[in-house]
Order: C-alpha cells, then sequence, then structure tokens
C-alpha cells in the first residue's frame, strides 16, 4: 500500500494539473513497482510561499507566488 506525499509552492496548480500528478505517479508504481492502484494513495500538500526556502531564501522573496484561483 504505497502512500506518496508531493509538497509544492502553492501557486496556482490547478486541478488538472494535479490530477496529472496523481495519475502520473500512480501510473509509474503500478508499472515499475507492481502496485495496486486501489491501494496507492497519493497526497498533495501546498505550501505557502513564506514557509518553504531555498538557499536561504524564503520562495516569496524570490519570485511573485500570488495566488489568483
Amino acid at each position: 500500500m504505497p502512500y506518496v506525499n508531493v509538497k509544492i509552492t502553492k501557486e496556482n496548480t490547478t486541478k488538472e494539473q494535479k490530477q496529472e500528478i496523481v495519475s502520473g505517479i500512480t501510473s509509474l508504481l503500478e508499472r515499475v513497482l507492481g502496485k495496486n492502484p486501489k491501494t496507492t494513495f497519493v497526497i498533495i500538500e501546498e505550501i505557502d510561499c513564506d514557509n518553504w526556502s531555498i538557499e536561504g531564501m524564503l520562495v516569496s522573496q524570490r519570485r511573485d507566488c500570488t495566488e489568483t484561483k
């Protein structure tokens, strides 16, 4: 029973993009490891840009992360 937790910055990711991510991961685990899609869990967590950093700098300082949904 695979459990995959995907963390991405909160930047207008669409429902369609999220569907593609979870479908792709589920298919990959089925193809490579023979895992059953019915028991494969994929969680997407969207992290605010103020709570994620790269090279010691907040993502919100590096780029515009405004959400317009």
